[in-house]
Formats: C-alpha cells, structure tokens, sequence
C-alpha cells in the first residue's frame, strides 16, 4: 500500500469514526430522488468480484437492504480496497469499516482462541463442520469475538484443503520423505512434519515453478486454488484426505454495532446467516467445477478411506498438544460432535 493510499484510508476511518460518534453514517448520496439511506456502511472483502465470498457478501447487502426497507445500505469494496485482512480487522475494531469477511486464520491473530478450529483433520467432512459450527459451539466462538471489538455474525466455506503431489500417494506410507510446500504457517509446518514430510514454506506465486523444477514434491490447498494457477499442470496427483477445513467468518464493528437498534441487529444477524446458505451453495459449484477442470486435464483424484485418513489424524497427537494443550477438552468435543 503506498503512503496516499495509506493517508487516504486513515481519514475514511477518521471520517466514519467521527459520524459513529454522533449515532449515524449518513448517505452523502440519492437515487433518483429517493430518499437517503439513514445508514451507509462499508464492507471490505478481499477476494475478487464473482468470487463465492465477494457473491455472499452482495446477498448480504441486498438482504439488509430488502429488510430494512432502504434504511441500511451496505458498500461493498472487494479486491482488498479497504486494504488485507488484517488492516481491515484493525480499522473494524475502532469502527473505521462496519463488516467484513476474514479468514478464521487471519481473525485468530487478534482472537487466539479460534487456533482450535484450525488444527488438522479436526472434521471427519464437511458436513461435521456445518454441524459444529451451526450449532451451539460454533455460536460459542462466534460470541468469542465480543472481547475483541467485534461481533461475529456467520459462517462462511472456504472448502478443504488437500495434498497434490508428483507421484502418487495414496496412504500414509507414501508422504514419508516428501518435500511439501506449506504456507507461512508454522501449525501446518508441524503437520506436515508430523506426517513425516518436509515441509518448506514458499511464497504462494513461486509454488507453480517449484514444483516445475523438482524443488518440491507437492503442495496443498483447496480446489478452486489448484485449479485457478494451474498447478494441476505441474502436480498431477490430487489427494482427498481434507487435511484443514478452515472456515471464514462475517464480521461486523462492535463500534457500528453498538449504535443499531435491537430490531437492526437481529435483522443483520438473520441476513448474515442467509447469505451464508448462499455463500456455501456457490463455493460447492465452484469446487466442482474447478475439479472437473483439472480432472478434464488428466489429474488424478486419489480418496483415502476412513481407516487411512484416522491414520492421518492420529499422527497428529504432538500438534494437537503443541497448540490446543488448554483446550484439549473442547477439541475432544468437537471431534466427538
């Protein structure tokens, strides 16, 4: 981010922080003569603009919208205009952005008790997760966020992440001595080590070469990732054993939230949660047709079996004490749910 654009967000969140503190943001503009919203918030996404979480944040707009007939009118900046993830967290929690959808990797930063819903083979599949975290644990996290500054409001996918390699693995046996790029994460540094791999961390952009020059051999993500940079042409061998479903979060400033309304909140709340639904349903296409693109291209889609991926989770024992050692009991909860 250069130094004006760095100026100009400081004053944009001056500026709303300024108009929180007299009770409202107030509209600057009309529509065809159409009376103001009482309410204009901004919403920074970071992704691109018909990407599925970019998608579910436009329904959540509108939804706010409808509901409110016009009285709340939702601004949303995607492509990191409001600026990443993490400077948006931080602008949120002095009000300087009303809402946001984040990583659960980047909001467990600033909420450190989030770590447990990320630790590897946590769910069995997807629909354990949506299990847990639409019930009443995944309610429990969601209000973790208060003590930060902000309001947690649903759920959103961001699929499972999978190994893809050069050669062929299909059980645990076949990882010990691989090279794999991991990103910058040491909890999945130590995965990959436990799994007896060596992990090396390599920028996002740099992961196609190495793997085209033999400096590794594999990596791992999520489908619409390995899809969108064509690494499918360089790893042929694509392994379903759901390593890491981290979920993503709707956001909202405790700063802006404060000043709604009860009736405003929960009709926020409501909406939140609705677009979600929305959100999964388009990451679920997604998924599938970047997985048929890369099949289409000759990969190889290589399913472990529950036995073979149970291996997989009990080698996992030293990173489940490493980084949930005062949690141990809710992790145990949640496998269990």
């Amino acid at each position: 981010m250069n130094r004006k654009w760095g100026y100009a967000v400081v004053v944009i969140a001056a500026v709303l922080v300024l108009l929180l503190a007299g009770g409202r943001i107030f509209s600057f503009f009309k529509k065809n003569n159409e009376e103001a919203p009482e309410y204009v918030l901004l919403y920074a996404e970071n992704q691109i603009e018909d990407y599925p979480t970019t998608q579910g944040a436009k329904r959540f707009a509108d939804l706010v919208y409808e509901q409110t007939d016009g009285r709340i009118q939702i601004l949303v900046k995607h492509d990191a205009e409001l600026g990443s993830e993490s400077q948006v967290i931080e602008q949120m929690r002095y009000g300087g952005v009303a809402f946001a959808r984040v990583s659960l990797s980047q909001l467990a930063e600033v909420v450190p008790e989030m770590n447990v819903l990320q630790v590897p083979y946590l769910y069995s599949d997807s629909s354990h997760m949506w299990r847990v975290l639409d019930g009443e644990i995944g309610d429990e996290f969601l209000s973790k966020t208060l003590t930060y500054d902000l309001v947690g409001l649903s759920w959103y996918d961001a699929g499972a992440r999978n190994f893809y390699t050069t050669r062929p693995v299909t059980c645990l046996e076949d990882l010990k001595g691989m090279t794999i790029r991991v990103q910058e994460s040491d909890m999945m540094a130590d995965m990959v080590s436990a799994l007896g791999a060596n992990p090396v961390k390599i920028v996002y952009a740099e992961v196609y070469s190495a793997l085209e020059q033999g400096l590794v051999d594999g990596a791992e993500n999520n489908w619409p990732s390995y899809e969108a940079m064509k690494h499918y042409n360089v790893a042929r061998y694509y392994t379903l054993d759901e390593h890491t479903r981290v979920p993503e979060l709707q956001i909202c400033s405790k700063a802006v939230w404060d000043k709604l309304s009860a009736e405003d909140q929960q009709i926020l709340t409501e909406c939140a949660r609705q677009s979600a639904l929305y959100e999964r349903e388009l990451w679920q296409e997604r998924e599938k047709s970047s997985q048929k693109i890369a099949e289409d291209s000759g990969v190889t889609t290589i399913e472990l079996s529950p036995e073979e991926k149970e291996k997989f989770r009990t080698a996992m024992a030293s990173v489940y004490e490493k980084y949930c050692g005062d949690q141990m009991d809710i992790l145990q909860k949640i496998m269990e749910y």
